[in-house]
């Protein structure tokens, strides 16, 4: 029982995320440059079969569902506060960076360059998050799947992020390379 609370609240801090970013579109800037579109067809495939393997019920009876290890509810306890942890995190990223964002790689109209908040942590902490969320959701579930999916979500997120540096590296030269000197790409300090 315990494990279904976590997995269904997992679900629901998931959905909560995907609203705040449904409402957000409205509210963006109008998009002056952005990625080339074979990159952005990839880069979304791959999240979407990165996400599918972490979240999707589909693969309960094949190989993918085969538990890594026994756990128990501890399991889905950690799982969800990692996931409410990641996605708040990416959800405070999402709101400082405001009408500038954009679920692809793109510059808009009067981009500001956004280096307080969590953006003075790391350069990526929308993708921070996502990619804490998504631990969590996998450490809740230990399947074959999740460890597949979090590579998946990884490589998606890794090429999304090139394409941002390239364009942010393109609109701002001197300070966007200052902040990266400064501000490593997705964990403080480290990476």
């Amino acid at each position: 029982m315990a494990d279904f609370i976590a997995l269904s609240a997992i679900a629901y801090t998931w959905e909560a995320l995907g609203l705040v970013w449904l409402v957000g579109l409205a509210f963006t800037k109008r998009t002056v440059k952005r990625q080339p579109y074979g990159t952005r067809l990839f880069h979304l495939a791959l999240a979407a079969v990165g996400f599918t393997l972490l979240g999707s019920n589909w693969f309960d009876h094949s190989w993918l569902s085969t538990p890594l290890f026994p756990h128990d509810a501890a399991f889905g306890i950690i799982g969800l506060a990692l996931t409410i942890a990641g996605c708040a995190f990416a959800g405070w990223a999402r709101f400082i960076l405001g009408r500038n964002w954009s679920g692809i790689a793109t510059v808009k109209e009067g981009h500001e360059l956004i280096v307080t908040g969590p953006y003075a942590l790391t350069r990526h902490p929308i993708y921070t998050g996502l990619l804490t969320a998504a631990f969590g959701a996998a450490f809740a579930v230990m399947e074959v799947r999740c460890i597949l999916g979090m590579v998946v979500i990884l490589l998606a997120l890794a090429m999304k992020m090139s394409q941002e540096e390239k364009l942010m590296m393109q609109t701002f030269p001197v300070a966007y390379s200052r902040y990266r000197e400064r501000v490593k790409a997705l964990v403080p300090g480290l990476l």
